[in-house]
């Protein structure tokens, strides 16, 4: 397919999305499944103008003085890809399968709009019914946040220190320029360019060998902040498909027992498959059943209780741009009840001196700071643990890593403008009773 081809299936597509309100990853696919002449790389240069039309949908449409799939995709060129008219305008030459032509509005546009005024939901791309739950945590700077968790993120490696070493695995993936990640000690970067395809990481060797895993470095500092020590009793409450299970493991060195579980055991079924790849073997899986209480032999045992909460996933928005534009506030109060719930179920199980670490992929309060504040207003017995006593965790990398997040009374808060990260928020509590 030329570029104007890929341009054109692009708007195409971001028109389906846009009119269905479904998620961009299946109209991608029905579009595939419909033109089967695309090949994998044209697949993948016409998600990557999707995506990134999803990730500047409301200030190329500002750019562009119009709502239109068309003048979305337009102004993203110019915003996201940094293309100028003469470039933009090749691309629309109405040949075959091409857009067509610029018209002089939409020129004009292109050669002399600014977001100079704009309004910061436009600024930062986010819905405006956010926008006070944004001024909340981030006042002024906003649309400077919002506008780094619409950017582009990069593949983050977990490399499992049961089985490697980060610099043996780094040298295995020199081909792709495989980078240390600045803060988790334990994380391997690989910057992407904007039409590029994802390498196939689930077809390398060292990940067949259980070696490494995908996870964000932010996820992993979620796991490396929760200080899982070889020997300790941990409970991972909402495990899911075992990210942070097997992080824990690899910390604690295949000592000592943890026992994973999620409210859903759908969401478990992968964890088994991973676990054995990984080679971790202190890992017990509780699944639920019904309205059995499939942890009540713990309570009062565990050393860490790590919860990686249900949330509406502001902080993700890298990976997943078009969910901004689906988030209701429903969802919000949905999430919000689920987090009581879990942090509720999770107070029993730590025993005296023991931890819960508190961690969620969203950016705002009330699913953060707020929760941690109610919670500690149910539970006598509770006292949060210093944001700078989790930290001193990191070593050398504290300080610098100290500076960089956003610290608040309850927990400190990892942002792409900040930490170059998903946006992650962390708390620990401590059982004083």
């Amino acid at each position: 397919m030329t570029p104007g081809a890929r341009l054109a299936a692009a708007m195409e597509i971001f028109a389906d999305v846009e009119a269905t309100r479904r998620p961009a990853a299946g109209a991608l696919k029905d579009w595939g499944l419909r033109h089967r002449f695309a090949g994998s790389a044209d697949r993948a240069a016409i998600a990557g103008l999707v995506y990134d039309a999803l990730r500047r949908r409301a200030s190329s449409a500002f750019l562009m003085g119009r709502q239109s799939p068309r003048a979305v995709l337009l102004g993203m060129l110019e915003l996201e890809r940094g293309l100028d008219v003469a470039a933009i305008a090749a691309l629309c030459d109405g040949s075959r399968h091409a857009p067509p032509p610029l018209d002089e509005e939409e020129r004009g546009c292109l050669a002399t709009a600014t977001l100079d005024g704009a309004p910061a939901p436009v600024a930062g791309d986010y819905p405006e019914w956010l926008d006070p739950h944004f001024a909340k945590i981030f006042g002024d700077e906003r649309p400077e946040e919002l506008a780094a968790l619409a950017s582009r993120a990069p593949l983050d490696l977990r490399v499992n220190s049961l089985k490697a070493d980060r610099e043996q695995v780094a040298e295995s993936l020199a081909p792709l320029h495989a980078v240390p990640t600045r803060w988790s000690p334990f994380g391997l970067r690989i910057s992407l360019v904007a039409d590029a395809k994802s390498p196939a990481i689930h077809a390398e060797p060292v990940f067949l060998k259980g070696q490494i895993e995908v996870q964000d470095e932010g996820s992993q500092l979620a796991a490396v902040l929760s200080s899982a020590k070889p020997g300790e009793q941990a409970i991972d409450l909402c495990a899911g498909a075992g990210g942070k299970t097997l992080a824990l493991s690899a910390m604690m060195e295949n000592r000592g027992q943890i026992f994973a579980t999620d409210s859903d055991k759908r969401r478990l079924a992968p964890i088994h498959a991973r676990l054995e790849r990984a080679g971790a073997r202190n890992v017990q899986i509780r699944t639920p059943r019904l309205s059995a209480d499939i942890l009540a032999d713990l309570h009062h045992r565990a050393d860490l209780v790590l919860i990686d909460a249900p949330c509406t996933g502001t902080g993700v928005w890298r990976r997943n741009p078009d969910a901004k534009w689906r988030i209701r506030p429903g969802a919000l109060a949905e999430r919000i009840k689920e987090q009581i719930a879990v942090l509720d179920r999770a107070a029993p199980l730590v025993k005296p001196g023991g931890r819960i670490v508190y961690a969620a992929c969203s950016v705002l309060d009330e699913e953060n700071g707020a929760q941690i504040r109610a919670f500690l207003a149910r539970h006598e017995g509770f006292a949060i643990v210093p944001a700078a006593e989790t930290i001193a965790v990191l070593g050398e990398r504290a300080f610098l890593f100290r500076r960089a997040v956003r610290l608040f009374g309850e927990g400190l808060l990892m942002t792409p403008l900040r930490t170059d990260t998903d946006g992650f928020f962390v708390a620990t509590l401590r059982r004083v009773d």
